[in-house]
């Protein structure tokens, strides 16, 4: 056997989005060679996907010409040469725009590729006594054999140009019979799991991942956070991400000793729940979270700021993203003052203008505004851009605003005047109330989000765009 010893690691990426051919370091002597085949912390560092796998599978193959594939299954593998040497070939059956795409190569024990979920493949062995080897990261099961997707090796548009001609190759009967590509049904993407759907984030969500069939939507009746039975039926192989949209907000009942239960049962409990699961399966975990876990003694909150929540509601969320921080792979998606489609203080205000009704609202509370369809298109961000996973602060731009501040632009906006908003301090409006604490202060630092590549709207810019869309009375 000759190949090239002590090469060092590299990475070679091919025509097909995520198929990544490595050169491995092989070192020799008189006695033979040795060399790693996988090492996690060397290839993570390289940009190998750090995939987990489960199980190592060896294809030995006695004779040159000996031909195998085209078979894409729902894991991704490593692929190595123990021994001899092989024509690779590679074509992407994955729905999208690279569908079709075909990469080949000769490898030999120096060398090894990655291939993922979806990705075609096949090779023929150059070498007697030839073996192929395979790391995965899922362990097979007949069931899963439902799952694969198939090319015929011989296929006109895929072209490859097998070394031994196929009609003087060794294949199986069912690798003869796979169809061509135009009778290939690609294999989907894995899905996004959003709960909490029909909440006003969840609405946003819907709308940004309108027509998209890879995302799929659960309000309460479709996937009970607090039902163990939810998890279990669910197959998570099939999913690469949950968003968390559902929460309790009621931040005054919160204070309450049913309201308590409730709060830390959506918040904490279901949060926990979400993040053993995302653990168990390597998911990404989206979690929404709140000025609320703060006390609002500073001018602006970042997202390295230790948390300290006055009431219930904020110290569930707290204790919310504490759980989900452990998660490898999670977003932390930091919000202040939601506005959506639902129940919400820029809709109370409308509300009260249209009727001539003249607010007292509180103006030593100081924050932004986020519009949900800037979340969403956040979450969004992050999710396709690869950023560094991590706590996001994310509301809308502008300069920070009291409440009453806010109110008098909604009275203005639709009305054409602020002077029926009179401000008062939150001591006199919660007086004789049973009110939860609030911070302040709830203004979240943008820079770590700006930095990521994305840039909210200005609020002043959202809350015009939203008052003229509402229904009016």
């Amino acid at each position: 056997m000759s190949f090239e010893f002590s090469k060092k690691l590299t990475a070679h990426e091919t025509p097909i989005p995520g198929v990544v051919l490595y050169d491995l370091p092989v070192h020799g002597d008189n006695r033979g060679w040795f060399k790693e085949n996988w090492q996690r912390d060397k290839m993570v560092a390289l940009g190998l996907p750090d995939f987990r796998p489960v199980q190592n599978n060896i294809s030995f193959n006695e004779k040159a010409g000996t031909t195998r594939g085209i078979h894409a299954e729902p894991w991704d593998k490593f692929i190595s040469v123990a021994t001899g040497r092989i024509f690779g070939a590679w074509v992407d059956l994955r729905e999208g725009p690279s569908f079709g795409t075909v990469f080949s190569a000769e490898l030999d024990p120096s060398q090894a590729i990655f291939i993922p979920r979806g990705v075609g493949n096949a090779f023929q062995t150059l070498e007697d006594n030839t073996a192929y080897t395979y790391l995965v990261n899922d362990h097979w099961s007949a069931d899963a054999q439902g799952q694969y997707t198939f090319l015929n090796l011989a296929d006109e548009s895929a072209a490859i140009a097998w070394p031994v001609p196929l009609d003087r190759a060794e294949l199986s009967d069912k690798d003869k019979a796979h169809p061509r590509l135009a009778d290939v049904v690609p294999m989907p993407p894995k899905k996004i799991l959003v709960v909490g759907a029909d909440g006003q984030l969840g609405k946003a969500l819907r709308k940004i991942y309108d027509g998209d069939n890879s995302v799929e939507f659960a309000g309460r009746s479709g996937f009970d956070l607090g039902s163990e039975a939810a998890f279990t039926s669910k197959n998570w192989k099939n999913y690469s991400t949950i968003i968390n949209a559902a929460a309790y907000t009621a931040v005054d009942t919160a204070e309450s000793a049913e309201g308590r239960t409730s709060a830390w049962a959506v918040n904490v409990t279901a949060a926990a729940r979400l993040a053993r699961t995302a653990v168990e399966h390597d998911l990404v975990l989206v979690h929404i979270s709140s000025d609320y876990v703060f006390d609002g003694t500073r001018d602006i909150h970042a997202e390295d700021e230790p948390l300290s929540p006055l009431g219930v509601y904020g110290q569930t969320k707290a204790a919310g993203d504490a759980v989900v921080s452990v998660v490898p792979r999670h977003y932390i998606v930091r919000t202040s003052w939601v506005i959506g489609d639902g129940s919400n203080f820029v809709r109370t205000m409308a509300s009260l203008a249209d009727r001539g009704i003249e607010p007292s609202v509180v103006n030593d509370q100081i924050g932004r505004l986020s519009f949900t369809q800037d979340i969403a298109a956040g979450i969004r961000h992050l999710l396709e851009s690869g950023a560094p996973f991590g706590t996001y602060n994310l509301s809308n731009e502008g300069e920070p605003q009291s409440w009453a501040d806010v109110a008098g632009d909604v009275y203005e906006l639709v009305t054409g005047s602020r002077d029926a908003v009179t401000g008062v301090s939150a001591e006199e409006y919660f007086k004789d109330k049973v009110a939860a604490p609030r911070p302040a202060t709830s203004t979240l630092a943008l820079d770590k989000l700006r930095d990521s590549g994305f840039t909210p709207a200005p609020a002043a810019e959202r809350l015009s765009d939203y008052l003229n869309q509402r229904t009016k009375p």
